[in-house]
């Protein structure tokens, strides 16, 4: 371990503060309080406010993170958060609302929502936009449990649904929380949906099929007309996993393409970072003939006024406490804003050149499964490497030694030993070509000297540990000094 900052109790001195109070007007004497009252054994930390801020602020620069440096996980559209977003969602207007409050009285919340609402349904093609799921597994749960009523007031008693091989690991879990039975549809040798596959699997019984657009390979399904004929022939629903959506912003809507149903990860294409398991919004996207089974309250426009309709007898009811997380729908409508449909577009663009340029920079260093042109992300396999001794594990070790957070690692599962890499369009040619001679040099190493990444990493707060022990052995001990 190197450069660690002690826990905020070795800080604490006797009768050190770092606030002041009025004085008591109650007339409470403090000779009547027990001492053991004011001073208790399991006592928090004096300290003054200049301590707290520096232990903080040391404490975040030993963690990574996107303000920091270079944040590449593969799947995840880990990209910088402008902070301009920041202030807006702190406004006292939206910062102080609270759900419980007349609507009379939230008008300019409602507002924004409703727009933002309008600009998803833009964005996507589709005609109706419920900003209520609170990630984006929440916002597939939310679509199926759509599907499933869809059929259910057909009388339809559809089972299955059917998710490709390289979809992401939250459509089984959600497929089956929805009381449905998944079905794995095999991908064919360019990593794209095999049409055999998936015509040979299509039955009555089949409700829906999750695609993700573009697949966690970074690979577009060009035959997506064909698959949407397909699905629909047999009476079945198309969604669209919108996770990747961040490749194609202003290049492709899926309402076009066929799809019944999508999903948004405003925390991924529209910008709040969700490392640390939060914060996240999933609003979910859908055809006409979908819009009365949205989750309940709707936000409509009357007039000037905008108002709550609950009275909606199709709904499949709430799927959150109130209206959605309103701290991250605030950010993504101020970079929708911002940005327009010409900076949208142009977010896609980059973000496909730069995974593009990565691709074509290591394709020497490290396996390429799939060669063909990709989107927003790249997919590796270290196998080459394991000749010298070394897996992916200690690739992405190795790479913290360089100031780089690891790439996504062993995903998708179709790609042994992967690495699953996505630069995003806030990245720079400079910190992509660092990203880069890192790799590089890592590949070399792998070749002369493979100990070197075998004890990485090493310029990091904490070395490799064993990684499945701590995260079920986590042990944070105080030691008063």
């Amino acid at each position: 371990m190197i450069n660690l900052e002690p826990l905020i109790f070795n800080y604490s001195k006797f009768d050190r503060k770092g606030y002041s109070l009025p004085k008591s007007d109650v007339g409470i004497d403090k000779t009547d309080i027990p001492n053991t009252e004011l001073r208790p054994d399991n006592d928090l930390p004096e300290v003054s406010e200049i301590d707290v801020v520096r232990h903080f602020i040391h404490l975040s620069t030993l963690n990574h993170h996107v303000d920091k440096g270079f944040y590449p996980l593969g799947s995840c559209t880990m990209k910088y958060n402008p902070k301009v977003n920041e202030d807006m969602c702190r406004l006292d207007g939206f910062a102080m609302v609270h759900p419980l409050q007349p609507v009379e009285t939230m008008q300019g919340a409602l507002q924004m929502m409703y727009e933002l609402e309008k600009h998803l349904c833009s964005i996507s093609g589709m005609e109706a936009v419920s900003l209520q799921p609170a990630a984006g597994a929440h916002g597939e749960l939310t679509s199926i449990m759509i599907v499933r009523k869809y059929f259910e007031e057909r009388g339809e008693a559809r089972k299955k649904v059917l998710i490709p091989d390289s979809a992401h690991g939250t459509n089984p879990a959600s497929v089956t929380l929805s009381g449905y039975t998944a079905v794995e549809i095999k991908s064919n040798p360019a990593g794209l949906v095999d049409l055999v596959n998936l015509d040979k699997a299509l039955d009555n019984e089949v409700a829906c099929l999750m695609l993700t657009v573009p697949n966690t390979l970074g690979l577009y399904e060009k035959e997506i007309e064909k698959i949407a004929e397909l699905v629909h022939k047999k009476g079945a629903l198309l969604y669209m996993d919108g996770a990747n959506f961040n490749a194609y912003l202003g290049f492709h809507r899926p309402g076009d393409a066929g799809f019944d149903l999508v999903h948004f990860n405003l925390h991924k294409t529209f910008s709040t970072p969700h490392g640390g398991g939060g914060p996240g919004a999933g609003p979910i996207g859908v055809t006409k003939n979908l819009a009365k089974y949205l989750p309940v309250p709707i936000i409509e426009k009357n007039g000037d006024k905008y108002e709550l309709n609950f009275d909606r007898p199709n709904t499949i009811g709430k799927v959150v406490g109130f209206y959605g997380n309103f701290g991250v729908i605030v950010r993504a409508y101020v970079y929708i804003r911002m940005l327009g449909a010409v900076g949208l577009k142009e977010v896609s663009e980059c973000a496909v050149i730069n995974a593009n340029y990565i691709k074509k920079a290591l394709e020497i260093y490290y396996e390429l499964p799939y060669k063909d042109i990709c989107m927003h992300e790249c997919v590796f396999s270290s196998d080459n490497l394991k000749q010298y001794g070394v897996k992916t594990l200690d690739v992405a070790k190795r790479l913290l030694d360089f100031g780089v957070h690891a790439p996504t690692i062993y995903f998708p599962l179709i790609v042994h030993e992967a690495l699953m890499i996505e630069p995003t369009e806030t990245e720079s040619k400079e910190s992509i070509d660092k990203f880069i001679e890192a790799m590089i040099q890592i590949a070399k190493e792998a070749k002369e000297n493979p100990q070197i990444l075998k004890d990485a990493p090493k310029t990091t707060p904490v070395r490799r540990l064993d990684e499945v022990k701590a995260s079920r052995e986590l042990n944070i001990k105080y030691t008063k000094v």
